[in-house]
């Protein structure tokens, strides 16, 4: 009978363990946001937007001035080679020599300035949008943690292929960071 009775009582303490456990898993919450749409709402976010489209701008102004240079330079040199005769060949030679030096100069600058514009702008980018990101993450954080839940998935990304249910989130992270 001792046997029986410990068997009864080990089945009891699995059902309960096992009882406990479904219902620790049927409280869990789950909810899900859109970053990227929380992201583009913020005004911190759209004030980035034009100070990286300014940068930009004016970066790609410089460089279109330097093109104008090498451009103006090529035409320069286009027009000495069909001048060139008999009688100026050595002269148009030596000028078209000095051209192909100044053309080669403006090439290799014009290269450096776009890598290192390409960096300044990474960097810029870097430096406006990660502050951001960083203040919509505590936010959802937050909002995550006053209303109880478990899990909230990003479905902005894609990288969810399937979800229904839970809860989207995104109005009420948009609402804690004062955002419409």
């Amino acid at each position: 009978m001792n046997i029986v009775k410990k068997l009864l009582k080990s089945v009891a303490v699995v059902a309960v363990v096992l009882f406990s456990t479904g219902l620790a898993e049927a409280q869990q919450k789950l909810g899900h946001i859109d970053f990227g749409e929380i992201i583009s709402s913020t005004q911190e976010f759209k004030t980035a937007q034009e100070e990286l489209k300014t940068l930009n701008d004016s970066k790609t102004k410089e460089l279109q001035d330097m093109y104008a240079a090498y451009q103006e330079k090529q035409n320069e040199a286009n027009e000495k080679l069909r001048n060139r005769s008999e009688a100026n060949s050595q002269e148009v030679d030596s000028a078209l020599q000095v051209l192909g030096t100044e053309i080669q100069d403006i090439e290799s600058r014009i290269n450096e300035v776009q890598r290192a514009s390409q960096e300044e702008l990474s960097k810029k980018e870097q430096e406006l949008f990660e502050p951001i990101q960083q203040k919509v993450t505590e936010a959802i954080n937050s909002v995550a943690s006053e209303k109880g839940y478990t899990y909230v998935f990003d479905v902005s990304n894609g990288s969810i292929p399937y979800f229904q249910g839970g809860d989207d989130l995104t109005a009420d992270v948009k609402t804690k960071l004062g955002v419409e």
